[in-house]
C-alpha cells in the first residue's frame, strides 16, 4: 500500500471516529458551585435547566442562568465551561437585618412599615427595594407631597446582612392652588367647591389636609359632584372630566372639572309592578314617597327601594329583586318611576367569614349582622349589616362582600374583612359657659372592653359653678339580646348661691336598660337611687329654702319612649320626634313624687343648607303625701331653655332674698332658624336667629306667703352664632325679652366653650 494510501486510510478512519470523540467531551461529568454561603449547593443545582451527565448545552446554560437570576437569591451570576465541568460562581443577596426610616415626620413610621414589601430576614434585592421605594413616593403623593425624595441607604453587617434604611426628605407639601369648573351655568364655581373634598390652598386650613393635593381625593370629588346634581334633579349630569395641571414651579396643581348639568326634571308618575304570587301592588304604593311636581332625588329613589325591599321582606318574600325603571319626558322635564319587583335568584347565606379581627371577638361584629348561617340572601340586609358593623367605630376599614360558593350554586358566602383602630380614648377638656363657669375635665373611656364591645367611661370634672364625677358601663348586648344594658355610679356638686343661695350635694347610682322596638322607636328604663343635700345655705337665704337644708334619698324608676324620624340626631335637616318620659319616686327613700315630661320638634328644610327647626316639651310634677318636692327637683327655666333670661330666671321668687324656689310645671318652646353666613364650610361658622317662650307654675302651696309667682308666658327673641372652632364648639347667642315679669332675671348675652384634647 503506498504511502498516499496509507495516509488517506488514517484520516478517514479519524474523520469517522471525530463524532464519537466530539461526543464523549461534550457532557457534562460536573457541575461545581462556587460562593455559596447559607444556600445549599444542591439547591442552586435544583434550579438550573443542566444536569450532570447532560450533553453541554448552550441554550440550556442561558436558561439556568435566567433561572437562577429569577429567584431573587443572587446578586451575580456566571457560568463557566472548563472541559467536562461547568462551573457556577454565584454572589448571594444579602439578609435583610433590620428597616429603619430616616427623616419622616409627616408620615408615621407603622403606616410606613405597612406601605413597603421588604422585612427583617427577607432576601435585600435592588428590584424589591426600588418597588418599596415607589410604593412610599406614592403613599406620600396621597398625602400631597409630590416634592418627596427617597434614597435608600444598605450598611454592611457580618454573616451577609444588612440594614436597610430609608432616607426620606418629605419636602414641601403640594397644595391646590386653584380649583376650576367648565360647563356649569346652575350653580356658581364656589357652590360647587363647597361640596368637593379637595379644597383651595388658604391660610385657615393649617389644621386640615384637604388643601393638599391627592389624586384619590380628586377621584372621590367627581363622585361627590354626581351625587350632587343628582339630589337635585339633574338626571343627565355627567362629569366630562377631572384635569390637575401642575404648576410649573412644581409647588401647587390647578384643578379643572369640566361638567355637563343637562336638563333638571321633576318627580312624574311612580307606580309599582309587581311580578310576585298574592302581591297587590296597591299595598306597596304608600311607600312611594316621591311626590309629583317635586324636584327629581336620587337619593330618595334609593331610599324607596330600601324601604320595598324592607317591606317585601316582612311579608315573606325573601328573594326579591326591585329596579327602578326610570322613564324622561324630556318634553315636560319629568321622570316617570316604575318601580319593577320581580323574584331574586334563591340563594342562601353559607358561612360568614371574618378576618382581621385582632382583639375584637367574632361575636361582636356577628351580632351587628341581620342575617346569618341559612337565610335567604338578601342585599338589602348586607347593605344594612355593613352600615352597622362600621357604626360600631371600632374599625379604621371594614369591607363586607359576598361571594358565590365552592360548594354550591345556590350559597353564598359573606366575607367580612376589618382593619381594628384604637377604641381606647383620653381626653382633657377645657371650657368656659354662663351656667357653669370656668370649667377643667379629664376623661378616659374604652369603647370596645376586652374585645367584647362594652363600653366604660370614667369623667371628672371641675368648676367653680359645679363639681362631677361619673363612672358609667354598658354592655349593648345583655344576655345576648338586643337590650342595652349599664349602671352609672355619680357624685356632684352644684354651686347655686347667686340663684337660689345654696349648694347641693349628689351622690348615687343608677342602672338602665334600653332596646329598639322598631326602627324609629326606642323604649329606656332606669333605676336611680340617690343622696341628696341642700347645704351651704346662706343665712340670708329665703326661709322656704333654709327649711330644706340637710339630707333626703330618692329612689325612682323612670321610663322614656323616642319616636325618631329625624335624618340625623346630631345636626337635622328634615324629620321629626317624639319622646315621653315618666318618673315615679317614692320605692324606698323620704320622695314621693310622680313626673311626666313630653317633648318633640319639627324641622324644615327651607333652602340649602337653611333649616327650621319648631321644638317644645311640657312637664308637670305632683307630690304624694305630706312631704314638700324637694327644690332639687322642681323645674326652672331660663339659660339655654329660655334665652334671654338668667339660668333659673324665670321661677317662683321669693319676695324678699329674691331667690328661685322652682315650680312644679312648666312648658317651652323654640322657632329657630340655622344658615349659613356665607363663609367657607370648613370654617365651621353658622349663623341663627330664633325665638323662644315658656312659662311655669306655682311652687309647692307653703303656708306662709311672700313668693312672686306667675304662670304667665314669657317671650324672647335673638341671634346668634356658633363656631365648630379647631379647640372645640364655641356658641355666642344674644337674647331680648319681649314678654316678662317683674321679678324674672334677664340675660342679654351667653356664651359656651368647650373642647377637648
Amino acid at each position: 500500500m503506498s504511502f498516499v494510501r496509507k495516509t488517506a486510510l488514517v484520516v478517514g478512519l479519524l474523520a469517522a471516529a471525530a463524532p464519537a470523540l466530539a461526543q464523549d467531551s461534550g457532557r457534562v461529568r460536573q457541575i461545581v458551585v462556587q460562593g455559596t454561603q447559607r444556600i445549599e449547593v444542591e439547591t442552586v443545582k435544583s434550579y438550573m435547566a443542566l444536569a450532570e451527565g447532560d450533553p453541554y448545552d448552550a441554550d440550556r446554560v442561558d436558561r439556568s442562568l435566567k433561572t437562577l437570576y429569577n429567584t431573587g437569591l443572587f446578586a451575580d451570576v456566571a457560568i463557566h465551561h472548563q472541559g467536562d465541568m461547568v462551573v457556577v460562581r454565584v454572589v448571594e443577596n444579602p439578609i435583610i437585618n433590620r428597616i429603619a426610616f430616616e427623616g419622616n415626620k409627616r408620615i408615621k413610621e407603622e403606616e410606613l412599615t405597612q406601605e413597603t414589601q421588604l422585612r427583617s430576614r427577607v432576601v435585600y434585592t435592588r428590584t424589591k427595594v426600588q418597588n418599596d421605594v415607589k410604593r412610599i413616593l406614592d403613599l406620600y403623593r396621597r398625602n400631597g407631597r409630590f416634592a418627596a425624595t427617597i434614597e435608600p441607604k444598605i450598611i454592611q453587617l457580618e454573616q451577609n446582612r444588612v440594614d436597610l434604611v430609608f432616607e426620606i426628605n418629605e419636602g414641601q407639601p403640594t397644595y391646590v392652588k386653584r380649583i376650576n369648573f367648565v360647563g356649569n351655568h346652575k350653580y356658581s364655581d364656589s357652590r360647587l367647591r363647597e361640596v368637593l373634598m379637595t379644597k383651595e390652598e388658604r391660610w385657615y386650613r393649617f389644621f386640615s389636609s384637604d388643601d393638599t393635593y391627592d389624586p384619590d381625593r380628586v377621584t372621590y370629588d367627581r363622585e361627590l359632584l354626581r351625587r350632587f346634581f343628582l339630589k337635585h334633579g339633574y338626571a343627565d349630569f355627567r362629569v366630562v372630566s377631572g384635569v390637575a395641571e401642575l404648576t410649573p414651579d412644581r409647588e401647587g396643581f390647578f384643578i379643572t372639572f369640566t361638567v355637563d348639568e343637562g336638563e333638571r326634571y321633576k318627580f312624574g308618575t311612580a307606580a309599582v309592578n309587581a311580578n310576585l304570587r298574592d302581591l297587590k301592588a296597591d299595598e306597596l304604593n304608600p311607600l312611594l314617597s316621591s311626590k309629583p311636581g317635586d324636584w327629581y332625588n336620587a337619593d330618595q329613589v334609593e331610599d324607596i327601594v330600601q324601604k320595598l325591599t324592607d317591606a317585601l321582606g316582612s311579608r315573606g318574600y325573601a328573594f326579591v329583586d326591585v329596579k327602578p325603571q326610570i322613564n324622561r319626558d324630556r318634553d315636560n322635564k319629568t321622570i316617570n318611576i316604575t318601580y319593577d319587583i320581580a323574584e331574586g335568584p334563591r340563594v342562601y347565606v353559607e358561612r360568614i367569614d371574618i378576618s382581621g379581627n385582632v382583639r375584637t371577638l367574632d361575636k361582636v361584629i356577628r351580632r351587628e349582622f341581620k342575617l346569618v348561617e341559612g337565610d335567604a340572601f338578601n342585599t338589602a340586609k348586607l347593605r344594612r349589616s355593613r352600615q352597622r358593623v362600621k357604626d360600631l367605630n371600632f374599625f379604621e376599614k371594614a369591607e363586607v362582600t359576598n361571594v358565590p360558593s365552592e360548594t354550591a350554586p345556590d350559597r353564598t358566602v359573606i366575607k367580612v374583612d376589618v382593619q381594628e383602630k384604637s377604641t381606647g380614648e383620653l381626653s382633657f377638656g377645657v371650657g368656659w359657659s354662663t351656667v357653669a363657669g370656668p370649667l377643667v375635665e379629664v376623661s378616659m373611656r374604652e369603647r370596645n372592653l376586652l374585645g367584647r364591645g362594652q363600653d366604660v367611661r370614667a369623667t371628672a370634672s371641675v368648676g367653680t359653678k359645679q363639681n362631677q364625677m361619673v363612672f358609667s358601663f354598658t354592655e349593648p348586648y345583655f344576655l345576648d339580646r338586643q337590650l342595652a344594658a349599664g349602671f352609672d355610679v355619680f357624685a356632684t356638686t352644684r354651686k347655686l348661691q347667686r340663684e337660689s343661695s345654696y349648694d347641693s350635694n349628689s351622690l348615687g347610682g343608677s342602672l338602665r336598660a334600653g332596646y329598639q322596638i322598631s326602627e324609629n322607636l326606642r323604649q329606656d328604663w332606669k333605676y336611680t337611687l340617690k343622696r341628696d343635700q341642700v347645704e351651704n345655705v346662706s343665712s340670708t337665704a329665703s326661709t322656704f329654702i333654709r327649711e330644706q337644708m340637710g339630707t333626703s334619698v330618692m329612689s325612682s324608676i323612670q321610663q322614656t319612649l323616642l319616636w325618631d324620624y329625624r335624618d340625623s340626631k346630631v345636626e337635622p335637616t328634615e324629620g321629626y320626634f317624639i319622646r315621653l318620659n315618666n318618673e315615679i319616686a317614692g320605692l324606698g327613700g323620704d320622695q314621693q313624687f310622680l313626673r311626666n315630661n313630653v317633648g318633640g320638634g319639627q324641622y324644615f328644610s327651607l333652602a340649602e343648607q337653611v333649616v327650621l327647626g319648631l321644638t317644645g316639651n311640657v312637664g308637670v310634677m305632683t307630690g304624694f303625701g305630706d312631704e314638700k318636692i324637694r327644690i332639687t327637683e322642681r323645674y326652672f327655666l331660663g339659660g339655654d331653655t329660655l334665652r334671654g333670661f338668667a339660668n333659673a330666671g324665670v321661677s317662683p321668687r321669693d319676695k324678699v332674698t329674691g331667690d328661685a324656689l322652682g315650680g312644679l310645671w312648666q312648658y317651652a318652646g323654640s322657632a329657630q332658624v340655622k344658615f349659613p353666613l356665607g363663609l367657607p364650610d370648613e370654617l365651621g361658622f353658622g349663623g341663627q336667629v330664633f325665638s323662644d317662650f315658656g312659662s311655669i307654675g306655682e311652687t309647692e302651696n307653703y303656708a306662709t306667703g311672700g313668693i312672686n309667682q306667675a304662670s304667665t308666658i314669657r317671650v324672647s327673641v335673638g341671634a346668634g352664632v356658633t363656631w365648630k372652632s379647631p379647640m372645640g364648639p364655641v356658641a355666642v347667642d344674644i337674647g331680648f325679652p319681649l314678654k316678662k315679669e317683674a321679678f324674672d332675671e334677664r340675660e342679654l348675652f351667653r356664651f359656651n366653650f368647650g373642647t377637648r384634647f
